[in-house]
């Protein structure tokens, strides 16, 4: 399988949601796409202890390869745990967000760039942190939710 691909943009319509499910996933890239604005998939906050990152990687790559979009950018929460953001990484997940003492952040940064992913922590998740984020967790209608938000309504 292919390694989740990423893409960054400065835009502020490049906005943050974290999914729960494949069918999040569908909605926030689809409602993205017919914007014309790119928005970035987050796992639930710790995330990486119950979900694992082969789980949230096929998420991403079945969204991408179901809408025919090249890449998707995806950060899976990893919580405070460097083994499961070590895990995430072998797995070809290509941004990982975890909270750890700087110099454990240092080493996973270390070995995250040498697959070309990168590693935030939520202190420094710059313009798009997980206060900024839509959470679809209750969303009764995802689709307007997302519509919402990505156009800042």
């Amino acid at each position: 399988m292919s390694a989740v691909t990423l893409f960054y943009e400065t835009s502020m319509k490049n906005r943050s949601v974290i999914i729960h499910s494949l069918e999040h996933a569908r909605v926030a890239v689809t409602v993205a796409a017919e914007l014309g604005c790119s928005v970035i998939l987050r796992s639930a906050p710790g995330a990486a202890a119950y979900l694992g990152p082969q789980v949230f990687r096929d998420m991403v790559e079945e969204t991408a390869t179901e809408l025919d979009i090249q890449a998707i950018e995806a950060v899976f929460d990893c919580g405070d745990d460097p083994g499961l953001a070590l895990a995430a990484l072998r797995h070809g997940l290509k941004a990982v967000c975890i909270d750890a003492p700087p110099e454990t952040i240092k080493k996973i940064t270390d070995i995250a760039a040498q697959t070309g992913a990168r590693v935030e922590t939520r202190a420094e998740t710059p313009g798009n942190a997980l206060s900024e984020s839509l959470d679809l967790l209750d969303a009764n209608d995802p689709e307007a939710a997302i519509r919402a938000w990505l156009t800042g309504n």
